[in-house]
């Protein structure tokens, strides 16, 4: 990124759910830590280039521990010769508050405290726990003098930030349609961001994968939960969102609309849970069920979930596709008992079912951790930017407003003879986690479709081609702008990925599980 063209601002994006919990872990063993040190590594190679550049990098790889990681930089820039200003944002870290059992709890702050680091002359800015798209909008709001109330500014770089904040998701990776570019090595997304709030997509020449209306929309419906984007300075109208091709490999986006926050801050809490271990047995050829029978009689353990996945072939060819497979996974506040499940598993190699074997070595079991999200008055969380030269500027929360849904109209829709297809030949969907649950955005390829999207693809509908989702409440929100619609499954995932034992437990691939569900499609849409 730094070497491929021209870049006033490098970003990066390293916290997830899962990574606090990591950090958290991390920072048990070693409380000078807490921060991503990837990141470090990485600057070794590059400070020198982005000073050369005047290029700015603003990241939240501080994860726990901003000030720790801005410090290390400093080290870093003095071993190295460079003059660099560096800056960090703290405040996020609220176990304070008191959380019962917390082993992290992080307050999403926003972008103020990026932007008035910047505009202290940093050229390096550090966060712990801020939204995604902070990463973006702080730059945003610094480089044009926007202020708090320019809610429609601020909404745009919102979207901006968050077709950024999963990389190369904007040019291809992951996409639905990969086939038909080069996606081998795709490069990473840049947002050319204008005073209006409305930004251009595009990426360096010569890069890899593609930058599209459809995988700028692939990215959009990512992780998000319904039309408004709810974030701690600005609430983004997704249903107001306009893309447009721009040229070869540029797609703007234009019209979005925001208006105040939420009354109340998001927290990211994660709390130890116990320990988890799992075995995988292979079950070769005849009687899969009365084998997979005997080994769940032989192995005598308490909350071990069981999933027989039959992927076995009649009269197959070789031997994996003539094996099915039998996972287990234990759940226990015990570490003995995790690893003792283990020696059971290997214990049955000699007396259990014929052609017994695991796909790998028996291992200790591992912590387990639970993410929840909670939510607390702005007031309670004191967001600090502490300037290069230390100076600390408490930064004000903007006043929040309720957040009242909008009614949405289903479009009419009649059709004329059908064709039994996969749904992936009209439609693309991306899917994600978010904490427990599952998110899954649908998008009709041609506009045509999407009145048939929109009244065929119910909630019920969805239950009954994703059938491990038939008990759960699904939410369905229709985003006529960009042709899509977006479903949360809730409880898909139990507790997160960190103690889900569903096979993806991040449900990254359940866009293209549904969009292998064969279904009759109108003719005149194939």
């Amino acid at each position: 990124m730094l070497t491929g063209g021209a870049l006033d601002v490098l970003t990066g994006d390293y916290l997830a759910e899962l990574t606090m919990l990591i950090l958290g872990r991390q920072r048990l063993k070693d409380p000078g830590g807490g921060y991503a040190k990837t990141f470090l590594r990485q600057l070794e190679r590059s400070l020198g280039v982005a000073k050369e550049g005047g290029v700015k990098i603003v990241t939240n790889a501080g994860g726990l521990n901003p000030a720790g990681l801005a410090a290390a930089i400093r080290a870093l820039a003095q071993d190295q010769g460079i003059d660099v200003n560096v800056a960090h944002v703290e405040g996020d870290d609220v176990r304070a508050l008191g959380f019962d059992g917390a082993l992290t709890a992080n307050a999403y702050l926003g972008a103020w405290g990026i932007a008035e680091c910047l505009a202290a002359g940093a050229d390096i800015v550090v966060t712990g726990r801020v939204t995604d798209a902070s990463l973006v909008v702080g730059p945003a709001a610094a480089h044009f003098g926007w202020g708090r109330t320019d809610y429609d500014r601020l909404a745009g770089a919102t979207v901006a930030g968050h077709v950024l904040e999963c990389g190369t998701q904007a040019t291809g990776g992951n996409y639905a349609f990969f086939t038909e570019f080069d996606a081998t090595r795709p490069g990473f997304p840049i947002a050319e961001v204008h005073a209006d709030g409305s930004s251009v997509i595009t990426k360096h020449p010569g890069t890899g994968g593609a930058v599209t209306t459809e995988t700028i929309t692939a990215q959009l419906l990512y992780e998000i939960q319904g039309a408004d984007y709810l974030g701690p300075d600005v609430t983004t109208r997704f249903d107001t969102i306009a893309l447009d091709g721009d040229g070869p490999d540029r797609v703007r986006i234009s019209g979005v609309r925001g208006g105040p926050p939420p009354e109340t801050v998001k927290v990211c809490v994660n709390t130890l849970a116990g320990f988890r271990n799992s075995a995988t047995f292979v079950l070769c050829g005849l009687d899969v069920d009365a084998k997979a029978a005997l080994v769940k009689q032989q192995l005598q353990f308490e909350d071990v979930t069981w999933t027989l996945a039959r992927t076995d072939h009649v009269d197959a060819e070789t031997e994996e596709t003539a094996s099915a497979l039998l996972h287990a996974t234990i759940r226990t506040p015990d570490p003995a008992v995790a690893k003792a499940f283990s020696r059971a598993t290997v214990e049955l190699a000699l007396a259990s079912y014929p052609g017994f074997t695991l796909t790998a070595p028996p291992a200790d079991g591992t912590p387990m951790g639970v993410y929840r999200p909670e939510f607390v008055a702005p007031g309670s969380v004191e967001h600090v930017a502490v300037l290069p030269d230390g100076t600390r500027r408490h930064i004000p929360w903007t006043p929040g407003a309720p957040v009242r849904p909008r009614p949405v109209a289903v479009p009419g829709a009649a059709f004329g003879s059908t064709r039994r297809a996969p749904l992936g030949t009209i439609l693309g969907a991306r899917s994600g986690d978010k904490g427990g649950d599952a998110n899954l955005g649908v998008w009709a390829r041609h506009p045509a479709a999407y009145p048939w999207l929109a009244t065929e693809m119910t909630t019920d509908r969805l239950r009954l081609l994703l059938p491990e989702a038939a008990d759960l409440v699904i939410d369905r929100h229709l985003l006529p702008n960009l042709n899509a619609v977006n479903f949360v499954l809730h409880g898909l995932l139990d507790s997160g990925v960190a103690t889900a034992t569903r096979f993806d437990p991040q449900a990254k691939a359940l866009g293209e599980w549904f969009r292998s569900r064969h279904v009759d499609i109108p003719e005149e849409l194939l």
